[in-house]
């Protein structure tokens, strides 16, 4: 009278719901760390072009006995070249780059904020070579 049906293909509505919990879990985990480490990424343009403004700034000094580009700045998306140690900043730039020197001393400051929050990444670099994060978007 009653058959059964013992071959049954497919997957019930409960084991669906599990998957779909557990990728949930896993979306959850892996998408803050990911953009953590998409934004620490972006902190390397900063690194290099301070650098960059160390490396030229000290071969200026070497040269004229001063440093150079005091006041000088390059807003983020901007592009442009600090002239006198002629440190070029590309226009698809994140940070915004200024120089303050002296005869005897520089610092190049780059800020940007990475991640559209209220938080604006700071990085510094000074005579001594001394590359400090000072405002970190990553972690802010």
């Amino acid at each position: 009278m009653f058959t059964k049906f013992h071959n049954r293909k497919g997957f019930t509505l409960i084991e669906l719901m599990i998957v779909v919990v557990i990728i949930g879990i896993l979306a959850a985990l892996a998408i803050p760390r990911f953009m953590q480490a998409t934004t620490k990424s972006k902190q390397s343009e900063a690194k290099g072009i301070l650098k960059q403004i160390y490396t030229m700034e000290r071969t200026y000094r070497q040269e004229n006995g001063t440093y150079g580009d005091d006041g000088v700045s390059i807003a983020a998306g901007a592009g442009g070249t600090f002239p006198q140690i002629g440190v070029e900043v590309q226009t698809t730039a994140r940070y915004t780059y200024s120089i303050a020197a002296a005869a005897n001393t520089f610092t190049a400051t780059a800020t940007g904020n990475l991640d559209d929050d209220a938080t604006i990444d700071t990085w510094t670099i000074n005579q001594a070579g001394v590359l400090t994060n000072t405002i970190n978007d990553v972690t802010g």
